[in-house]
């Protein structure tokens, strides 16, 4: 298959964010009396927005959380990504190497999008072309955002090509009619293949499998 328009997920696909995301999620959850470990916020929340995160953790407690919680996840959240963020190894080379047009769809926030990517120098291979589920009525597992981004680059879903590291990314690529590929880098190397993905473990080989080099 040819495609035409490669969409990247970002946390754990471009940017090393899961484990600093989930440790500070996790200990913010406990204390405000929510006892959510990291891994289960691994297990269950990764690929989420965190209002679909905050939601699960008042289900399963029968609760609110406080009111300035998501002011102060956010908050820690991005002193964690000034001070320790680092890219996905080898995706800098591998982006250079794939000579198709690309851009970034991602459950978080539009602001977090462009920090993470500026912190790790990887803001120049997308330009403008970001998309954030904060513009789309249902994020993942939703196919909204990726038939948005690809609406908004110009092209058909069934040309483009989903890098995602979540099940809930694969499913939502899957239920807008793109391929997918997973990076197993976050761990769920059988979810993503249940959720239809091409699972893949080392991103040097991620031009290869878009045919372009061996």
């Amino acid at each position: 298959m040819t495609y035409e328009l490669v969409i990247f997920d970002c946390d754990g696909v471009l940017v090393d964010s899961e484990p600093l995301a989930n440790r500070v999620l996790s200990e913010c959850f406990q204390a405000a009396g929510f006892p959510i470990s990291y891994d289960i916020c691994v297990a269950k929340m990764v690929g989420l927005a965190l209002p679909s995160c905050f939601k699960l953790a008042e289900e399963w407690h029968g609760r609110a959380l406080p009111n300035d919680f998501f002011e102060t996840v956010q908050s820690r959240t991005y002193q964690a990504i000034r001070d320790e963020l680092q890219p996905i190894s080898g995706v800098g080379a591998a982006i250079e190497a794939i000579p198709l047009p690309r851009c970034v769809a991602s459950s978080s926030e539009m602001d977090k999008i462009q920090l993470s990517l500026s912190k790790t120098e990887l803001a120049p291979f997308f330009a403008d072309n970001i998309y954030s589920a904060q513009q789309v009525a249902r994020g993942k597992p939703f196919p909204d955002l990726f038939l948005f981004a690809a609406q908004q680059m110009g092209y058909e879903p069934k040309n483009c090509v989903v890098i995602e590291d979540s099940f809930y990314g694969a499913r939502a690529a899957t239920a807008a009619g793109m391929a997918v590929l997973g990076y197993a880098g976050s761990g769920f190397s059988q979810q993503l293949a249940e959720e239809g993905a091409t699972v893949f473990d080392d991103m040097t080989a991620l031009p290869a499998m878009l045919g372009f080099g061996s």
